[in-house]
Order: structure tokens, then C-alpha cells, then sequence
């Protein structure tokens, strides 16, 4: 079996942005992945869904807990194009996943400017970022230079 990078699985999450993007959605995506498997995959869905907490994290999470049946998944890594806001750190958080790889920092939202003891993560996961930044920075700015 070919063994995937990180790369390969932040364009599958870029897939689920863009799915986001052609249905008017702010484009991010997310895929969840154990053993070189995506076992659970999401898209922001607010306005579709009518609900503010519809983001493409919570998604993937809940299709990867109905997936295990678990509501834990210290074996996993989530993929998403945008830095997780501040709820999707709680419930990443709160999930156990051991890793997070995400695509472009969030500029407006983001954690660069969190202390430590304010980071909003689990201090056993292990975070990866700027994995293909420049594409999924990109989806962000066409999508709201569209709205302008």
C-alpha cells in the first residue's frame, strides 16, 4: 500500500472546500483519516443547515464518531483547509484526536496570538500548519472577493 502524506489528504480536505464553495458556503473542508484511510469527510454547511455551528470540523467529527462509535479518536488526524475557530478547538479538544493539520492560519480568529496556558488544543495533540496555505488562503479570497 502507498503510503499518504499530509499533502495528499489536505487536497482531499481542499475537495470538501470546494464543494462548500460552489454551494455558497464559506469554503472550508475537512477529512478525518486513521491508517491512511479518510474515514469521515465535511464541508461548512451554516447557511444550508441554518445552523451557526454547521463547520466543516464539527461535521467530520460527528460523521467519524457515528463512523468508530466512539466519541474519542486518539488514532486520527483531522485535515481542514482554515485554522479551527475557537468552538471547533473545544470540540477537537475534547475529542482526543492526535493530530491536527490545517491549511491557511485564520487571520481574524486564529491562535498565533494565544498564550500557552491559553492554548485552546489538547496539550497531547499535535498540530501541523501551512500544508498547501497558498490554495486554500486562495479559495478564501475568491470566495469573499465574490461577495464584495
Amino acid at each position: 500500500m502507498i503510503e499518504q502524506n499530509d499533502e495528499y489528504f489536505m487536497r482531499m480536505a481542499l475537495r470538501e472546500a470546494e464543494r462548500a464553495f460552489e454551494e455558497d458556503e464559506i469554503p472550508i473542508g475537512a477529512v478525518v483519516v486513521i491508517n491512511q484511510k479518510i474515514i469521515a469527510r465535511g464541508y461548512n454547511q451554516t447557511e444550508k443547515l441554518n445552523d451557526p455551528t454547521a463547520h466543516a470540523e464539527m461535521i467530520a467529527l460527528t460523521s467519524a464518531f457515528s463512523f468508530l462509535g466512539a466519541k474519542y479518536l486518539p488514532d486520527a488526524t483531522l485535515y481542514v483547509t482554515v485554522e479551527p475557530c475557537l468552538m471547533c478547538a473545544g470540540a477537537l479538544y475534547w475529542s482526543k484526536i492526535s493530530r491536527i493539520v490545517w491549511g491557511a492560519d485564520d487571520e481574524k480568529n486564529g491562535h498565533k496570538h494565544i498564550t500557552k496556558e491559553e492554548w485552546p488544543f489538547h496539550p497531547k495533540t499535535e498540530i501541523v500548519s501551512g500544508i498547501l496555505a497558498e490554495e486554500c488562503a486562495q479559495l478564501m479570497k475568491d470566495f469573499f472577493k465574490n461577495k464584495r
